[in-house]
């Protein structure tokens, strides 16, 4: 039986014991990994598993996504300790406060049940599928995959990939996406690695799938560069990935400098490096005779004869969102031709020396997690390309299983190594607005203790400006401090649940966070501002946004440069007005310059219906109530603020039948609101409340908000829990991804705002 372990999970074999590979700067605080344990659980639990992979599998195209059902499982012996259980019955027609907070008790009760003793909330954050195809194919070249993954591993694996096949045989960019090449290439590749013969059913309607659309050859430049490092796609059929990139000059004077990879968002240039190293070295797996097979099934022609240069732009009709730019295919041309010159050259020799520097100083600022899932097995592969037999690659391995999760539909590879702190300073901050924190103040103290443990409390090697680093000191990651990198958002609620829980008898909660480490964090926010007033990710905007006409990826927007975002930028206001309130003197003039120019983003980033776009969570529900919320921190509301009234009537309009909001995560690649077929969503109805609460609204007129708190009521399962409906995440415009807790969290916070600013005619801005 599969057992989730956590530093603070206080089971046997803890992840934070003695590891020789293993290093962290606070014992492995947030580290969540999943161990298999042959003679673990009770015959009843091990038939309750198997009940939940099956219901899973038998529903798994009316519901795609997993209920991290496995987790709640292992969590239910805490579960006999519950004080708080919600109402049953039929939801009244009109609330009231007690009803509101006896179910708000049995939500907080169920979700404490989830916390681990070192504080953080754990939660499956999968969704895309291209990830674990890119492990499985790093494992199998570099002569791991044994090492890493037993029997019941793989067993798990397959089950997840088997259970994702779409009806038409293929599979999606994510895991409720209509199948495209990458997905279906790839995942066909990683269960043939597996052991999957060809000739079973799943592989041939796969197959079918591929060979209808011209084969493999069609699949996006990542899905390319996978299979050259395999071996079934020649190195040839990609545009180029050349690492004298890295050569060029920084300095903006030069102009070339605009288009240094140092001056991209941070993720797509951490991507890149790896890729490009293996590219310059033409690195390539072993022949073996799944890659020989391979080189047969993937492509309805033979191999030999396949005109790789005429391959470099296919792309698949269903994968192509973002086309390349005729500049761009001008400039692949220019570099497909140089790289007869530059191959075994001596500036290639510099250049891959030069890639290799980055890449070893972002494994050991990361303590080999590195900033995400891509980059993560790339960077491993390029480090057993350089020494198979190097203590780089060895602690590469160790960290496998930080990025792996286990739930009824199968293993995963997940989009982070989770998102431990976002999580958690969400919650605090969620629970301490019902107001009913004294009944949970051992449940926040925990919680206090990971917000504590999980600041960033020093900078990243220096010199910070030989690798491209922004200043760490002070940030909140949004996972764990061992992983480090620091993020506006991440930050902002990182400060603000610190804030929050400054606030609290510390004799409850702990000590609150220290004034200097407060400061620290005010620093990187405000260091954060771009030149439009707004807040990037994780660093500032470094060159033009017209620079994402060298966007190579066909699948994804906007990844080049780090753009100003609504949801950064509130998050950014919101903490610095609290901060403010409780320290007024601290840099003061600098603070409100800082919010002023945000304000005036925000405004600008509106759109004329009213809404902003989403860009971190589906979609315009979720940017409206960022949105909303920055302005109402400045103190603006409905009756004061057109900006205000303009939001809370595109949010109205959009109100379902059942009293809810369903938003579809066609809004994300569309850019249009699409409502979710069938009954509401319970996180999009959280938001919305949150957004007319914050607005004022209910001073104008409660029903709509006594509707979606119905609505919410009614979907809350006995247990406490609330039940997992589409996915609620999303990255570069066009990939979902997974928030398992939000379906707590935010039920939570908006019935609990409601109730006291509605139901008891509290002030609001007292209680959000």
């Amino acid at each position: 039986m599969w057992r989730f372990v956590s530093a603070g999970s206080g089971g046997p074999g803890p992840p934070n014991s003695d590891h020789p590979l293993l290093h962290s700067l606070n014992d492995n605080a947030g580290r969540q990994t999943w161990e298999f344990d042959p003679e673990a659980g009770t015959p009843v639990e091990r038939a309750e598993v198997e009940r939940l992979r099956k219901h899973y599998t038998y529903n798994r195209f009316n519901q795609k996504h997993s209920s991290d059902e496995l987790l709640r499982l292992q969590s239910r012996g805490k579960s006999s300790t519950v004080a708080f259980s919600p109402p049953g019955g039929e939801v009244p027609e009109t609330l009231d406060a007690k009803r509101v907070e006896d179910h708000l008790k049995g939500a907080i009760c169920f979700y404490e049940c989830l916390q681990q003793d070192d504080g953080h909330w754990p939660g499956d954050y999968g969704g895309p599928m291209f990830l674990f195809p890119g492990l499985i194919i790093a494992l199998y070249t570099t002569n791991s995959l044994d090492t890493v993954f037993t029997p019941p591993h793989k067993a798990e694996a397959l089950r997840y990939l088997r259970n994702h096949q779409n009806r038409d045989g293929g599979w999606g960019l994510h895991i409720e996406g209509g199948s495209t090449m990458f997905g279906t290439s790839m995942t066909y590749v990683t269960l043939r690695i597996l052991g999957v013969d060809k000739d079973e059913e799943m592989m041939v309607q796969a197959r079918v799938w591929i060979h209808e659309r011209g084969g493999a050859n069609t699949v996006t430049s990542w899905g390319k560069f996978y299979l050259a490092v395999l071996g079934v796609f020649s190195w040839d059929g990609l545009n180029p990935l050349t690492p004298e990139m890295w050569l060029l000059p920084y300095s903006k004077w030069t102009g070339i400098g605009y288009a240094h990879p140092g001056r991209f968002w941070c993720h797509c240039r951490m991507v890149y490096l790896p890729m490009s190293y293996m590219y310059g070295k033409r690195a390539t797996c072993r022949e073996t005779e799944v890659t020989r097979s391979l080189r047969e099934e993937l492509y309805p022609v033979p191999y030999e004869s396949m005109d790789w240069n005429g391959t470099r732009n296919k792309v698949c009709k269903e994968d192509l969102f973002y086309p390349h730019p005729f500049i761009q295919d001008c400039l692949w041309w220019v570099l497909y031709k140089a790289e007869n010159l530059l191959i075994e050259s001596s500036v290639r020799e510099m250049a891959l020396k030069e890639v290799m520097k980055h890449i070893h100083y972002e494994d050991e600022n990361t303590r080999y997690l590195d900033i995400g899932p891509v980059n993560k097995v790339c960077n491993m592969m390029a480090c057993w390309f350089e020494d198979p037999d190097g203590q780089a690659f060895k602690r590469h391995l160790a960290r496998v299983p930080d990025y792996l999760w286990v739930a009824e539909d199968g293993l995963k590879m997940q989009g982070y190594n989770g998102s431990q702190l976002w999580d958690t300073a969400f919650a605090v901050q969620a629970i301490a607005a019902t107001g009913l924190q004294s009944s949970f103040y051992q449940c926040l103290e925990k919680a206090h203790s990971y917000v504590h443990r999980s600041q960033v409390k020093e900078e990243a090697a220096a010199p910070l400006s030989e690798y491209y680093r922004h200043v760490s000191k002070g940030a909140w990651p949004f996972s764990t401090a061992d992983h480090g990198w620091p993020i506006s958002d991440c930050s902002s609620e990182g400060l603000k649940a610190a804030l929050t829980l400054a606030r609290m008898d510390p004799k409850a909660v702990g000590d609150p966070v220290s004034a200097e480490r407060l400061y620290d964090c005010v620093n990187i926010l405000l260091s954060y501002q771009n030149a439009d007033g707004g807040m990037a990710t994780y660093e500032n905007t470094r060159s033009f946004h017209a620079l994402e006409i060298l966007n190579p990826s066909e699948t994804f927007g906007d990844i080049i440069v780090d753009y100003s975002y609504v949801e950064c930028t509130s998050a950014c206001i919101t903490a610095l007005c609290q901060f403010r309130a409780q320290h007024p003197e601290h840099r003061k003039a600098e603070i409100q310059r800082c919010i002023s120019r945000t304000e005036a983003f925000i405004r600008k980033d509106q759109r004329k219906d009213g809404s902003w776009y989403g860009s971190w969570a589906v979609c315009f529900t979720y940017a409206c109530w960022f949105g909303v919320t920055g302005l109402a921190a400045l103190g603006h509301s409905f009756q004061s603020d057109e900006a205000v009234r303009r939001a809370v009537r595109f949010v109205l309009s959009k109100q379902k039948e059942d009293g809810g909001w369903g938003e579809s995560y066609l809004s994300c690649e569309k850019k249009v609101y699409h409502h979710l077929d069938g009954p509401s969503h319970v996180v999009n109805t959280s938001w919305a409340m949150l957004t007319l609460l914050t607005a004022g609204y209910h001073n104008v007129d409660p029903a709509p908000l006594h509707a979606a708190a119905r609505y919410l009521l009614s979907a809350q399962l006995s247990t406490g829990d609330w039940p997992q409906q589409h996915i609620s995440g999303v990255f570069n415009r066009n990939c979902m991804i997974t928030y398992a807790n939000y379906r707590n969290i935010f039920p939570i916070w908006a019935l609990g705002v409601y109730r006291r600013a509605v139901l008891l005619g509290e002030d609001v801005e007292s209680v959000a």
